[in-house]
């Protein structure tokens, strides 16, 4: 299976109460400082004054006909493709919400969303692990998208011997070893500042929560599980602390949509048959890999799908050209997982606590 996680991308920078707003020519972005004293209320007048600016007018920035949708992770590479399907359906979605972690970052989401025109998006940039920064990016909006991940980084000399191992025919084959870094583990960002998130959403009024989590979350021995190995059990089990964020939405209250994808793939969305299935049975077949493009896709209709309420499920494609050619319908599609539940019961015995 392709070792590409759900979703790679977080936030950086901190913010407490001051709010500066740099816009561009075509789009806002809020930098936010930090300072002893913060007031939502004053986080909510700047969050809304940004959402008119990127709106192009207070009429739509408020129209109720419009969903106003945060995106977390928003400069990743799935979530710089939600930013983009989100502003250029602006009949059904108000100027998009992202949190991204750098003026870097930012820079790369106006570059994909600038074919939106003028004031496609909104972008904060913060961290995820800051409440306040949570409160000035979810207050006002109607959904959250959730595309955050702790990152894997390799050891250099494992990859070497890996290298290696594939050119010596006497050699036994090794793996290349990866860990996290210390203020990025996967207890952190896929379980505690996820569950940050949906609070800081739900305190905001945020009605519906999509999360991106990644297929393999039934299997203990699972290889994304063993990256960052050998330490504490919060600096690996990343699939398991995904579980963990996963099953603290499910009992949130809010209307929620789980999206299992398989291995992420650089390639054109559109153009492949999508596969849904639940608790890993996809990873039974050969087809466990899917377009991010397709993700992102998915994300964006499972917003205001009937189908997707309070769903969890997994996501893969066929190759290009099998099967019965591109998923049209993609709400139709989770039509096949009527009268089925996700069994959060699995796996059992987990080293990471699990309600």
């Amino acid at each position: 299976m392709t070792v590409t996680l759900a979703v790679i991308s977080h936030a950086t920078a901190v913010a407490r109460s001051a709010l500066r707003v740099h816009p561009p020519s075509r789009h806002t972005t809020l930098r936010l400082r930090a300072k002893s004293a913060f007031s939502p209320r004053t986080a909510a007048a700047a969050s809304g004054a940004a959402a008119v600016s990127a709106g192009g007018s207070e009429k739509e920035a408020t129209d109720p006909r419009k969903m106003q949708v945060a995106v977390t992770g928003a400069g990743g590479r799935t979530g710089s493709l939600v930013m983009k399907l989100l502003s250029e359906q602006r009949g059904a979605f108000a100027a998009p919400r992202g949190l991204v972690r750098s003026s870097k970052s930012a820079d790369k989401v106006r570059g994909v969303v600038a074919d939106a025109g003028a004031d496609a998006c909104v972008l904060v940039e913060g961290n995820i692990s800051d409440p306040a920064v949570l409160t000035t990016l979810c207050e006002g909006c109607d959904a959250l998208v959730i595309l955050t991940s702790a990152v894997p980084k390799p050891r250099i000399f494992s990859m070497v011997k890996a290298l290696v191992s594939k050119v010596l025919p006497w050699m036994e084959n090794k793996r290349p070893e990866f860990y996290f870094p210390d203020d990025g583990t996967p207890e952190q960002v896929d379980w505690l500042w996820q569950k940050t998130q949906i609070d800081a959403a739900l305190a905001a009024g945020v009605t519906k929560i999509v999360l991106v989590s990644s297929m393999g979350g039934t299997q203990l021995d699972n290889f994304l599980n063993t990256m960052g190995g050998g330490g504490a059990v919060g600096a690996a089990n990343i699939l398991l602390w995904k579980r963990k964020a996963e099953m603290y939405l499910v009992a949130s209250g809010a209307d929620y949509t789980v999206v299992h994808p398989g291995g992420l793939l650089n390639k054109d969305g559109g153009k492949r048959e999508l596969l849904v299935g639940m608790d890993d049975e996809l990873l039974k077949g050969d087809r466990r890999s899917v377009p991010r493009a397709d993700v992102a896709a998915f994300v964006v209709r499972c917003l205001d799908a009937p189908e997707a309420s309070n769903l969890s499920f997994d996501l893969a494609s066929r190759e290009e050209g099998e099967g019965s050619g591109p998923t049209q319908d993609l709400a139709g599609l989770l039509g096949a997982l009527v009268g089925r539940t996700y069994d959060y019961s699995q796996p059992k015995d987990a080293p990471v606590p699990l309600p």
